[in-house]
């Protein structure tokens, strides 16, 4: 009796030590998995957009954030962080969150809570597997980040492969994905029916194979972002004092870390630049010429600081999803900015209005439908600019 106790104390150390096991059982067998816990980093996961490695995490922001991986197992746990709007009387402010195993979508949810952990795989055999992380919801409402990731691969996560082709999009609630799960145009603003995966950008990323990083925030402008009375600019939501952030969020814990923070440009130099802003500024030019001056001037101001931040990248000034009046002024704005710079390495393209045979989303927003349209004329035009194939 005394050997076998002194033989279990001796054990005991070595067993505190072995790394963290998860059980399941049914009548026939018995599984165990070895999980193997990491912290995303810009080492382990390929970064989707511009987040920010915090030691607890990794943290997102603009729409479209998020992580890629990919490991060797059976079984994968990932826990997401909330931030201080993640309680549920919050609703319609909160983190949408959706993961990807394999390209099919296997959570989607909205992140009530501090801490929240999602087995997102727990299949019989091992296999190669690929994990997606999309943050569907915008920056300005609430953010979120990726904390420990758990998988049965001694060797761990590893990102997935940069693809050949970058784009950045940048732009308003139409870029964000505002009201795509809500076609009833009466409704109002839910990060809960905002959905970025649905909307051109992203769409259009897909269909060229190319990776992506968004700067679009909901009712945002150039010189003002919307308002309802066309009288006030609301100068407060101009998107140009944001594009060189991490992000933005209202009443965060993480608000100061998002807006203080300059975002490393070097960390993704696009191909290709989409601008897609002036749909907000209309509701305040309202076609009066002083206006859309003062529009087509900080238009030309804008492009400068692009410029500066991506000098090898090509520009694509779009508008007109939501009505096409500024569009003249784009025009003349890039025009303006070449003769001021001689950058002929930028171009401009107007997108079809929204019909209504297409129906209308929350706020009357575009549809699926119209984001379909829109990114596959954007792809086209894309594809002949490029020369991608």
């Amino acid at each position: 009796m005394k050997l076998c106790r002194l033989i279990a104390l001796m054990l005991l150390p070595l067993l505190l030590a072995l790394p963290a096991c998860a059980e399941t059982t049914n009548e026939e067998e018995t599984v165990m998995y070895t999980l193997v816990e990491q912290i995303p980093d810009w080492n382990n996961v390929k970064p989707l957009g511009r987040t920010c490695q915090l030691p607890d995490c990794l943290w997102l922001c603009f729409s479209g954030t998020g992580a890629e991986f990919t490991f060797h197992g059976s079984r994968c746990e990932v826990t997401i962080l909330g931030d201080v709007n993640a309680y549920p009387s919050r609703r319609d402010d909160l983190v949408r969150i959706a993961i990807y195993v394999d390209g099919e979508r296997v959570v989607d949810d909205m992140v009530d809570g501090k801490e929240k952990t999602y087995t997102v795989l727990e299949a019989a055999e091992a296999r190669d597997v690929v994990v997606r992380i999309v943050k569907l919801s915008e920056t300005a409402m609430s953010t979120c980040g990726i904390g420990a990731i758990s998988v049965d691969d001694p060797d761990g996560i590893r990102p997935t492969p940069a693809k050949a082709r970058r784009i950045e999009f940048i732009g308003d609630s139409i870029t964000c994905g505002y009201g795509m799960d809500d076609e009833v145009p009466e409704h109002h603003f839910s990060t809960t029916t905002e959905d970025v995966t649905r909307a051109y950008a992203y769409r259009t990323a897909e269909m060229l194979g190319a990776d992506y990083s968004m700067v679009s925030i909901s009712g945002y402008g150039i010189i003002s972002g919307y308002t309802a009375t066309g009288e006030e600019k609301i100068t407060a939501q101009q998107l140009p004092k944001f594009y060189e952030k991490l992000g933005f969020s209202y009443g965060t814990f993480h608000k100061k870390i998002a807006a203080a923070t300059r975002w490393d440009f070097s960390a993704f130099q696009p191909d290709l630049i989409v601008i897609n802003l002036g749909t907000n500024d209309d509701s305040y030019t309202l076609g009066r010429p002083q206006r859309e001056e003062e529009y087509r001037a900080a238009y030309v101001e804008f492009l400068q600081v692009v410029r500066r931040n991506n000098p090898d990248a090509v520009i694509l000034c779009t508008l007109g999803i939501m009505g096409d009046r500024l569009y003249p002024t784009v025009v003349q704005a890039v025009a303006d900015y070449t003769a001021l710079t001689g950058d002929t390495n930028i171009h401009t393209m107007k997108f079809d209005v929204q019909r209504p045979a297409d129906g209308y989303t929350a706020d009357w927003h575009p549809t699926a439908v119209t984001h379909g349209k829109a990114a596959e004329k954007l792809t086209a035009e894309i594809r002949g600019l490029m020369g991608w194939e």
